[in-house]
């Protein structure tokens, strides 16, 4: 029976070089950005701690990107809404719709790269283009409907969502032998965190 290979380990020195053991080489951030671009799993460690430091590998490789001329993918109005998440009672959610939207974009990329480059041909500004760049949006909205959906699952008690649009659902008012003017103190609270983080997610859909 096939084993599912392993990935690759990438060990960083103290003088910050990194070691491949797979081909046993020094490798640099350049090379492990094309070991992501060509499908290839690996996991960095500390050579001397054995901690595992991918994360921190892959945002400075993400950083050394952003930095070159024509490479940059995160808007600054993203990078700034990312760093108000951190500490904030969404920072938990935002990993969750952030890895399931990219998800969703890769599994429709080669739809979005035919739609795009059919309207390239006719000019930036023309109906093609708009058409493309509209399809996408409505897919971004797509995402946020079915993350919303998901989100839901998640709220035993049925709690209302009224004013955020989309939100589908009973309310507290419709569930047997519970009533509004009886709601107790942290029941309260929960319904109103979840009003609240409804309301941030479409705010979030819209921006």
């Amino acid at each position: 029976m096939a084993t599912e290979k392993k990935p690759t380990t990438i060990k960083k020195y103290a003088n910050r070089r990194l070691y491949d053991t797979g081909t046993s080489t020094y490798v640099t951030l350049e090379d492990l950005a094309a070991m992501v671009k060509r499908g290839e799993d690996f996991v960095v460690c500390d050579a001397k701690t054995g901690e595992d430091i991918t994360r921190p590998v892959l945002t400075q490789i993400i950083f050394e990107q952003e930095g070159k001329d024509g490479q940059s993918l995160l808007p600054i109005a993203f990078l700034r809404q990312l760093i108000r998440f951190y500490g904030d009672s969404m920072q938990m959610l935002v990993p969750s719709y952030l890895e399931f939207s990219i998800d969703k974009l890769t599994k429709e990329q080669q739809k979005f790269r035919e739609q795009i480059s059919s309207a390239l041909p006719a000019g930036p500004f023309t109906e093609p283009t708009r058409a493309a760049f509209q399809a996408m949006e409505e897919q971004a909205r797509k995402n946020m409907a079915v993350f919303r959906q998901a989100l839901t699952m998640f709220n035993p008690f049925g709690l209302s969502t009224e004013g955020v649009s989309g939100a589908t659902g009973p309310t507290l008012d419709e569930h047997e032998g519970v009533a509004p003017a009886k709601e107790g103190g942290d029941m309260a609270e929960l319904k109103k965190q979840l009003d609240e983080l409804n309301k941030r997610i479409d705010n979030l859909s819209k921006g």
